[in-house]
């Protein structure tokens, strides 16, 4: 049933009030594979079977030859990372518009974040801005596909092969994905992956680096464990190649990805089916902009986000957002709220007690950040809505976010 035309906000009826569906992701079949685990008398996962079944199962899925899991997808960046075993104040290109575990890895590698600006509509890395950023101390780039949106790779790559970059892919919010049919995590020199709570797969907490290179796959699968080599046949040998982190996986967390494995395709196909619904709905609706597509690019809708035009709508960002909620629709805030740069521990070189390493590694002056430095991300940051649509939503649900917004947008533009 419509609304009347008054906002909620206002005293109006609102669009809804029924709760939109939670994502309930556990069921017995996970019960099930715990179980196993406790039967076999071990979590650790040398000495157990689940992440190593994780881990074949996951190479099978992606057609690559290597995936190293890990405790995060922190853990599974700073693990592709490591793997490339780059030099103290090399510098790696990424976005602004991340969770900090895409950044903190390079400052743990010790080396240099420098951030290229993102596209208005899509909120990922514009390729000409990488382009811009690249200096002869460039020596990879972190692409993250925002949202579940596959990146321009052919772009990407073409870039970082001129230049004999590698490229790692934050494949966090993009689980299978494709670009032009190819899975994002298999274009790159490296994929990486959260599998935390909120992500299309998860376990809790959780990553997995995946590669088809023989020596960067070897060197993950030992870096991931202090340096220390399982791979041949799981003897625990004191062999330490390199000074590195502990990030094994546990076989509980194996376990439970060995069963929301089954449930992956639905899980992503459901969000791809409603999300392009959405898209279509909020169509030509005055001052929001739903997320603008990418040529070749599937999406997988990790959130959905909306930018609201405060010039077009006459209200800002947060006052849009109130009125939709009145409404009953679940509409956040910004996300992370700002540029990773404007955050205290980068924009004031917080990392090795009072110096400034990395970012004045090799350098007469520190590398440095400010405001300003990617204009189109610190607006898209300023503009943004989220929703947290997930796969047991329905058609009528994605309906009513529609009838929602359009209603407050409408409203609130014929008064601007």
């Amino acid at each position: 049933m419509a609304a009347d035309a008054k906002l909620a906000v206002e005293g109006g009826t609102p669009v809804r009030t029924a709760p939109f569906p939670a994502r309930e992701p556990f069921g017995p079949e996970d019960l099930e594979q715990l179980r196993q685990v406790l039967d076999q008398q071990t979590a650790f996962f040398p000495s157990g079977a689940k992440v190593y079944e994780f881990e074949r199962r996951f190479r099978e899925l992606y057609g690559i030859g290597y995936a190293t899991a890990s405790t995060s997808g922190t853990a599974a960046i700073h693990v592709a990372l490591g793997a490339l075993d780059l030099e103290p104040g090399d510098e790696v290109i990424t976005t602004p518009l991340s969770d900090m575990g895409t950044v903190a890895p390079i400052v743990q590698c010790n080396c240099v974040p420098i951030f290229a600006d993102v596209g208005l509509g899509t909120q990922i890395l514009e390729p000409e801005s990488i382009r811009e950023r690249i200096t002869e101390r460039t020596r990879a780039i972190i692409i993250v596909h925002c949202w579940g949106q596959a990146a321009d790779m052919d772009a990407i790559m073409a870039i970082a092969r001129e230049h004999d970059l590698f490229v790692i892919e934050d494949c966090s919010q993009s689980h299978l994905t494709r670009w032009r049919g190819r899975l994002t995590g298999t274009i790159g020199d490296l994929g990486a992956f959260s599998l935390q709570d909120s992500k299309h797969l998860q376990c809790g907490d959780g990553g997995v680096t995946i590669t088809d290179d023989d020596d960067l796959g070897a060197r993950a699968a030992v870096y991931v464990d202090k340096g220390c080599d399982w791979t041949e046949d799981r003897q625990y040998r004191l062999r330490y190649a390199f000074i590195a982190p502990c990030y094994r996986m546990t076989e509980l967390q194996g376990a439970i990805l060995c069963s929301q494995l089954e449930r992956l395709e639905w899980i992503v196909g459901t969000r791809m089916r409603l999300g392009d619904r959405l898209v279509e709905l909020l169509a030509d609706i005055p001052g929001v902009h739903p997320p603008e597509r990418i040529e070749g690019a599937e999406h997988a809708y990790w959130h959905f986000p909306i930018r609201a035009d405060a010039e077009v709508l006459g209200i800002s960002r947060d006052e849009f957002g109130e009125a939709v909620r009145a409404e009953g629709i679940p509409l956040g805030g910004g996300w992370i709220g700002k540029p990773l740069y404007m955050f205290d521990a980068l924009l004031h070189r917080i990392a090795y007690g009072s110096s400034d390493y990395p970012w004045d590694a090799g350098r007469d002056e520190p590398v440095s950040y400010y405001e300003g430095l990617c204009p189109q991300a610190e607006r898209s940051l300023r503009e943004l809505c989220v929703l947290t649509l997930n796969e047991r939503w329905t058609e009528r649900d994605v309906e009513d976010c529609a009838e929602a917004i359009g209603k407050v947008a409408r409203a609130c533009a014929a008064r601007a």
